[in-house]
């Protein structure tokens, strides 16, 4: 079993009205190669009358995206003609690649009748041979994720494989991802295989990984001897759970774009402000 060597907590950083937990980056942590951003927005109820979400039209290069809508609902529009509403349950996988100019924002029916909400938002690097693919939309509604039921919980599967299940998410690198959903008294063994770098993040609850107890909004990091982590539950606990292969190259980022040379950071911003990325959606 893989040992716990660190706990790093989610330091608040709210946007206007939007509760936001930041575990990575933070002190101490500058990414877990190759996962390089976490925001934890809520858990928190909006009135009827919001203004929604703040995250107006931006473009990304480099990376990818993936937004897990745990509570309420998010309307996603891109430069690319993508534009999909995902309800609670769901998730977003937006590969920006060689570049797109996006919106996450609430759609009409939350911003009037408002409710709950709660969004995770991951960043996944992109090694150099692939900073330049072809931009790309997934999104995808509860109904659409394999709920895989385990002892005491659910595994809920976005990409890569779990047991003999495999996620509806075919990774450009790889990646596995899930939400894992635990009740009290709770034993599962996630695999965490050998070379390969552990996403570990405590949304509720406070299980326990190979025997060390995980703070609520925690991000653990661990070794890499073994190839199991085993979790184990108190109380209903709620893990945003992944592995991928560490890609070990230089990471040079600039507010949305995320390449390996300051150079290309240059050329990004160039190629943006020149109108490559297309032409940015249309708030309705």
């Amino acid at each position: 079993m893989r040992q716990v060597l660190h706990q790093y907590p989610a330091e608040r950083d709210d946007i206007a009205d939007l509760v936001t937990r930041r575990p990575l980056p933070g002190p101490g942590l500058a990414q877990v190669d190759p996962f390089l951003f976490l925001n934890h927005h809520g858990p928190q109820t909006y009135r009827p009358g919001n203004t929604g979400l703040p995250f107006g039209p931006h473009p990304h290069r480099g990376f990818e995206t993936v937004s897990f809508i745990l509570k309420g609902e998010m309307a996603h529009l891109d430069s690319g003609g993508h534009e999909s509403v995902i309800r609670a349950g769901g998730i977003q996988w937006m590969t920006a690649g060689s570049g797109l100019i996006h919106a996450e924002i609430s759609p009409a029916s939350f911003k009037r009748d408002g409710g709950p909400l709660e969004i995770l938002q991951l960043w996944v690097n992109l090694p150099g041979r692939l900073k330049m693919a072809k931009p790309a939309y997934t999104g995808l509604q509860r109904e659409d994720i394999p709920a895989i039921p385990v002892e005491g919980g659910t595994v809920n599967l976005i990409s890569g494989s779990f047991g003999d299940d495999r996620g509806p998410i075919e990774s450009l690198t790889d990646v596995a991802m899930m939400t894992v959903e635990l009740e009290a008294g709770a034993k599962l063994d996630l695999l965490a295989p050998s070379g390969r770098a552990v996403f570990f993040y405590v949304v509720a609850g406070s299980p326990s990984a190979n025997g060390t107890p995980i703070k609520p909004h925690h991000l653990a990091t661990f070794g890499s001897d073994g190839d199991t982590i085993t979790v184990e539950t108190e109380t209903p606990a709620t893990i945003l759970y992944g592995h991928a292969d560490p890609i070990g190259e230089p990471v040079v980022s600039h507010g949305p774009f995320v390449m390996n040379t300051r150079e290309e950071i240059v050329q990004a911003i160039e190629d943006y402000n020149a109108g490559l990325f297309g032409k940015p959606p249309v708030i309705r």
